[in-house]
């Protein structure tokens, strides 16, 4: 029997019990865990969460170290723990964890565990069970913000206990009568000296005895031990299904706000009311987005992402015990007032994430943009991959863009001054890590791309990725009214991209300093000159002026056959810069799709560039060719990493029927709606429909559209429409309409045409 036959069938019962509203019982957390080093379908762990939240939890099948930290196909877990990891490759920090047992007491991850089976498993994002089998114990955790209830359901043992696993590098716990309280100072990374997280642990239950290890070496104490890895055991008798419950809370600023965040979010709520409250929460985000039609799976897809959309970043603010808001600050080891959010690679969620949150969560999205003015007072930076303060990781100045993007579509309520203070910096300036401001930025200033053989790696993808973010500061300049130098200083930047075009291959190319370029080249080739990708892959990474690319390439013609071949070219690669098969070139082979690599960011909006060069109708098919074969419900359901919500955007974006390949502008391009009906609820109260008609899995090109009543014959839509609410209907067909949205004016935006 197949192995995700189970999954499928717990997810129909869960449905049919559903109230119409229950948006979140369609979302899967498992979804993506099916994973390895080797081969991503997603690289996700259940992140058992409410919406942003400052801690998740999750079941943990691995070794405390190993940032694949829960595998589907692991048969055994042995804990739960708090969890803020947002990537495996940066893996994770301040966490603890805890493990139910009874018997002989082990300490180790390998030696405490208990086996599991996926078929009693239920993991939804607000509640997660699982049966310890070795110990006839069920554990149960849902969660609020920073804290969480956990019930343990007990055999009658004399020797039940519970393993609290505060992780190395660095550790305390102590106990006084039935409250733990400890702290965990694990990381990767991105943190100050002082860093540590502080939790406290409250349990119904008489603690009868404790034993504390270090290093898992008994220790001869009594209340409380601090050492390098330091590991609680407490111990009590339970009956027959007796239900051991825990309240426990965390924070990063001390041990009194953890016993605050846990009194005020907590209060005397049972376990049951935790969970309707978590759940409440997911469908009062989740409802603004309502889709009617298509399949169970689609559905399932759908909120499945959104979900994944709405984890991250995550809330790292606090609010003390006056209810004023403050922030354990991962940049400057200060207790600082405000929002504060992290855990987000910017070089991913720039493209989708965050022109969803613009666009259907402009309330958080405002919280969000004070969060990077408090970051850039912190640490002079913008960042760009925050874990929790900067990671050096990949590349480009992507905080340019999400930031413009809000600002120019009428988000407010935060200091754009200084944020664009900390835009200007970043543009002219290398920071203190590779990721921070701009590496090679005095020679993109100067020559207009970053020099192949200045020893800068990815220096072409850096390239397209500064001028893409340089028209993203035009566009902001120009509606903040700066002067006229400034403005034309970026946009004159914008077109940089031009630069790396070689017209005899017509692929982009790294350049050297001398203006010759890179040799020898071959388009197949990974990394190099680009950021886990090849020529083919970021040649379209012109996202602010797609026109102009067409006529680099010489006409409409050249250009859709060059997108067509990446469609139909084999799969060839070349992974000499890595000295290995990568796996985002694995998930590229897999797909059967050529050279196109959607389990990788750069080339996810390729798709969409029909629309630009006449050819609409083969966006339309290939949308759904990717929907309907790379995202599936199930553990190994996704293609590539997820990267914060990134794969996921695409998705629900996509689904919907459109996507920001340009979010810096005001517009969607569109693709082929998948659902008979999609309800965009906005904050400001409005709501916009779109509505298929002959909707069918055969059915996936647009013969005729309506808006607000009237023909619509444009491949795009502006956010403002969206805004105002109303109507954009479809009419679908099994061919091709080869006439319409073929006009030039018809065209999304392309900033050589608006010159």
């Amino acid at each position: 029997m197949h192995k995700y036959f189970v999954l499928w069938a717990l997810g129909l019962l869960m449905l049919f019990s559903a109230s119409a509203q229950d948006f979140v019982d369609y979302a899967n957390p498992l979804v993506g865990s099916d994973s390895s080093f080797d081969l991503s379908n997603g690289n996700t762990y259940p992140a058992i969460a409410v919406p942003w939240g400052m801690n998740f939890w999750t079941p943990q099948t691995a070794l405390n170290k190993d940032g694949w930290t829960y595998a589907y196909d692991s048969p055994t877990f042995n804990a739960i723990k708090q969890t803020h990891q947002a990537s495996p490759w940066l893996n994770d920090y301040g966490t603890f964890s805890l493990m139910p047992r009874t018997g002989a007491v082990e300490t180790t991850e390998i030696k405490r565990k208990s086996h599991f089976s996926h078929k009693v498993e239920v993991s939804r994002p607000y509640y997660y069970k699982v049966y310890a089998a070795d110990y006839d114990i069920w554990a149960e955790v849902s969660p609020t913000e920073r804290a969480a209830m956990f019930r343990f359901n007990y055999p009658e043992s004399n020797d039940s206990h519970i393993v609290i696993d505060a992780f190395p590098m660095g550790s305390h716990i102590k106990v006084e009568g039935n409250t733990i309280t400890g702290y965990s100072r694990y990381n990767n990374g991105g943190v100050p000296d002082n860093f540590k997280n502080y939790f406290v642990i409250e349990l119904d239950k008489t603690i009868e005895k404790v034993q504390f290890y270090e290093n898992h070496q008994l220790l001869d104490a009594k209340e409380s031990a601090t050492g390098e890895h330091i590991v609680a055991v407490i111990h009590f008798k339970t009956g027959r299904n007796e239900k051991v419950a825990l309240r426990t809370a965390s924070s990063f600023i001390s041990l009194e706000q953890a016993k605050t965040n846990l009194k005020r979010e907590l209060k005397q709520d049972s376990f049951e009311e935790v969970k309707q409250k978590a759940k409440d929460n997911w469908n009062l985000w989740m409802g603004r987005l309502q889709v009617e039609g298509g399949s169970l799976k689609e559905r399932q897809n759908f909120y499945t992402a959104l979900y994944r959309c709405l984890l991250f970043p995550r809330k790292f603010y606090e609010y003390d015990a006056n209810g004023d808001m403050v922030h354990y600050s991962p940049y400057n080891g200060k207790i600082e007032k405000g929002y504060l959010f992290t855990d987000n690679g910017f070089w991913d969620t720039f493209r989708a994430v965050f022109p969803l949150f613009t666009l259907v969560y402009p309330d958080m999205n405002a919280k969000m943009m004070q969060g990077l003015v408090n970051a850039y007072k912190e640490s002079g930076w913008l960042p760009e991959w925050a874990s929790p303060g900067h990671r050096s990781a990949m590349i480009g100045s992507n905080s340019a863009t999400i930031i413009a993007d809000a600002y120019l579509k009428g988000i407010r309520g935060y200091d754009i001054d200084m944020l664009y203070e900390a835009i200007l910096k970043n543009s002219e300036n290398e920071g203190p890590i590779a990721s921070v401001g701009r590496l090679g930025v005095g020679h993109y200033n100067d020559l207009g791309y970053v020099p192949y053989d200045v020893g800068i790696n990815e220096n072409a993808a850096r390239t397209l990725e500064y001028a893409a973010a340089d028209y993203s500061i035009y566009r902001l300049a120009r509606e903040l009214g700066r002067p006229k130098s400034e403005m034309d200083k970026f946009l004159k930047r914008a077109y940089n991209y031009k630069r790396l075009f070689d017209p005899l291959t017509g692929f982009m190319r790294g350049k050297n300093k001398d203006g010759s370029f890179q040799a020898p080249f071959d388009p197949v080739k990974w990394g190099d000159a680009f950021t886990e990708g090849n020529a083919w892959h970021y040649t379209w990474s012109v996202f602010q002026d797609i026109d102009g690319l067409i006529q680099l390439m010489g006409g409409r013609k050249n250009f859709n056959d060059r997108l067509d071949a990446v469609f139909t070219s084999p799969p060839d690669f070349d992974f000499s810069y890595y000295g290995f098969q990568i796996h985002e070139i694995t998930e590229m082979l897999i797909a059967g799709m050529g050279q196109y690599a959607h389990g990788n960011q750069p080339i996810q909006h390729g798709i969409y560039l029909y629309n630009y060069s006449g050819e609409p109708w083969k966006a339309q098919q290939r949308v759904r060719e990717v929907m309907d074969k790379l995202y599936l419900p199930t553990p190994d359901g996704l293609c590539g990493d997820e990267d914060n919500g990134q794969t996921s955007a695409w998705y629900v974006f996509s689904a919907m029927g459109f996507y920001p390949v340009s979010s810096a502008t005001n517009q969607y391009v569109l693709g082929s709606p998948l659902f008979d009906k999609t309800i965009m609820n906005f904050d400001n109260g409005q709501s916009f429909t779109i509505t298929n008609l002959n909707n069918s899995a055969e059915n996936v090109y647009i013969k005729e559209a309506e808006l607000n009543g009237s023909p619509y014959a444009k491949n795009y839509i502006a956010h403002e429409v969206f805004k105002n609410g109303g109507e954009l209907r479809f009419i679908l067909d099994n061919e091709p309409n080869a006439h319409r949205g073929i006009r030039q004016d018809e065209a999304p935006y392309s900033l050589s045409k608006s010159q």
